[in-house]
């Protein structure tokens, strides 16, 4: 269900996107707003499940971690208890930052960063050790052209729940 949000509550999500380390009072400035009710909108986004959580952003180059890889996977296993096997492999792997159930040909797509191509071949031989996989396709990007942890929240489509 779409939560319900106004021209307010989309400026101050976007501004906790952009920093959330701000102070209210310089939210409420940039918001035309004051702190109290700037506050109060923060806290029932909250409890409303719009604003998840907080967290820092790290770069993954200055911590060593320099290869990403983009994992397709296909698999001829589709009942429940393989599922299940193979989506808490992924959730424990903490090389996995992404992963989607796709519709098409590729049943997974898996977004893995690691330090280079020994260190994803280490995540390979470790996935394919615990859960059956028909066939894997690793696709190593070369560059990132765009990486956004920033939802569209902009006024400009804002048109659902306004």
């Amino acid at each position: 269900m779409t939560a319900r949000l106004d021209e307010i509550d989309r400026k101050i999500l976007a501004e906790l996107q952009r920093d959330s380390s701000q102070s209210l009072d310089d939210i409420a400035r940039k918001v035309g707003s004051s702190k109290t009710p700037v506050w109060n909108r923060i806290r029932r986004m909250r409890e409303t499940g719009v604003i998840l959580g907080q967290t820092a952003l790290l770069d993954a180059e200055s911590l060593g971690l320099e290869a990403c890889f983009f994992v397709l996977i296909r698999t001829s296993e589709h009942d429940g208890e393989w599922q299940r096997k193979f989506l808490t492999v992924l959730r424990e792997r903490p090389e996995v930052l992404e992963a989607h159930r796709l519709a098409g040909e590729v049943d997974y797509i898996v977004k893995v960063r690691v330090e280079n191509a020994r260190a994803y071949d280490r995540f390979y031989q470790a996935l394919i050790s615990q859960v059956k996989i028909h066939n894997v396709t690793a696709l190593l990007s070369m560059e990132e052209i765009k990486h956004t942890t920033v939802l569209p929240v902009g006024l400009e489509g804002a048109g659902k729940g306004a």
